[in-house]
């Protein structure tokens, strides 16, 4: 019985030399492909595809900035679930009214501020300590500044109060169905612009990811919720109606009795929004570098002051953690300083953490990414190198979440 041990323990040495490997980040070499078969994340993190990120960001620019309370954003909404439902992802939807009060007089004096009007003074609550070089920020407003005149007719219509759906769909866990992680990102964009960066970026992390986790030979034992969010850029709007319809839900068997949880018990919640662009800090005359920079890193951010920050931080490493394993180039840096994000109105309630390209409070709120809310986010402006940068993001959380979830490949 030894020596037929012994035996088949060559024979599987001698496998795993004579298999090619893959180049991993920085020339590392992955594991030879019998390993990769015994680790169901790695199999699914490599069902990623640069160019298939690609397109389905691309999908969602054709209907341009995809602005709350216009047609082109709910065409964009019945876009989205046909496609998680072409995954083979049941869907859902949530519907809200939005009816906000009439904007307050702009000071005079504002200048080029935030979309309230206000000057952008570099701080947000709990969002850090401003530091380096700031460029000033805000939400264009002027569709002149947009040259693309099909695009420039596409964003016309204006947004109107009323009510709002937004989709998501899930994968429902075999073992424990009445447990959950939630996927999220924002599908509303304004600026006069694709949205491309924010947030078609989040959003096709979150589309790739379900159709993933929906392939039919992929099994969890506990169950994801991959949601796109409407009028984030209204105030989070959408993540707050679904935390007011659904937080009462959570653990409720329905009907009693039938293994079915339409509400599963909160987990942790990912938040993913703007994943393309790290040129770095502005240059002393407010000019960027037009490449992405080598040290670029994927920022995941928990929020200190939360009331689940112990929770969140943890969930934050085990996306360090998955990075470290499985993404193909760029790491990830933690931080502490989460705001102004759709995983927000979670974080008092459950683990949430915010995923994005930079930090939130103390580099995209001073002007680290020009394209913020600007005519120019389009999908054009952005190399494979900035949708590499997203892709890598993916990576880290499909790797996380699959071994968060028990997932697993087979019949």
């Amino acid at each position: 019985m030894r020596s037929n041990a012994v035996i088949v323990l060559l024979l599987g040495l001698l496998v795993g030399l004579t298999t090619p490997v893959a180049a991993g980040r920085s020339g590392q070499t992955a594991a030879p492909a019998q390993a990769l078969d015994a680790d169901p994340a790695r199999a699914l993190v490599d069902r990623l595809d640069l160019e298939k990120y690609k397109a389905t960001i691309k999908g969602l620019t054709k209907f341009g900035d995809r602005r709350q309370g216009t047609d082109r954003n709910r065409a964009a909404v019945d876009w989205i679930e046909a496609q998680l439902k072409s995954y083979g992802c049941p869907t859902e939807r949530i519907t809200y009214v939005y009816d906000p009060p009439p904007p307050a007089p702009r000071p005079a004096d504002a200048g080029q501020g935030s979309a309230s009007g206000r000057p952008n003074t570099g701080l947000a609550p709990g969002g850090g300590r401003a530091r380096g070089v700031r460029t000033p920020t805000g939400v264009n407003t002027d569709p002149l500044k947009q040259p693309d005149e099909k695009l420039r007719a596409l964003n016309m219509q204006p947004t109107t109060p009323g009510p709002r759906e937004e989709v998501y769909c899930t994968k429902v866990g075999t073992t424990h169905p009445e447990e959950m992680y939630i996927l999220g990102a924002h599908m509303d964009g304004h600026g006069w612009s694709e949205a491309a960066n924010d947030n078609g970026s989040g959003s096709a992390i979150v589309m790739e990811l379900a159709r993933i986790f929906s392939n039919p030979d992929v099994r969890t034992d506990r169950t994801i919720r991959f949601a796109l969010w409407n009028n984030e850029e209204t105030g989070l709007n959408g993540a707050r109606a679904y935390v007011e319809q659904r937080q009462a839900l959570q653990g409720k068997e329905n009907p009693p009795g039938s293994g079915r949880y339409p509400e599963p018990r909160w987990l942790g919640m990912i938040q993913h929004d703007m994943m393309l662009f790290d040129h770095g800090a502005p240059r002393a005359d407010g000019t960027m570098s037009r490449e992405q920079r080598p040290e670029a890193d994927v920022n995941v951010e928990f929020q200190a002051a939360s009331k689940f920050a112990a929770q969140s931080q943890t969930l934050a490493w085990a996306l360090e953690v998955a990075n470290d394993k499985y993404a193909a180039d760029y790491p990830v840096s933690v931080g502490s300083h989460m705001t102004n994000t759709d995983s927000t109105p979670f974080m008092d309630i459950v683990a949430a953490i915010s995923v994005r390209e930079l930090e939130r409070g103390t580099q995209v709120g001073n002007g680290w990414d020009p394209q913020w809310h600007q005519a120019t986010d389009v999908f054009a402006t952005y190399s494979d190198q900035d949708f590499r940068l997203g892709l890598n993001a993916a990576q880290s959380t499909l790797g996380a979440i699959a071994t968060l979830t028990g997932a697993a490949i087979g019949k």
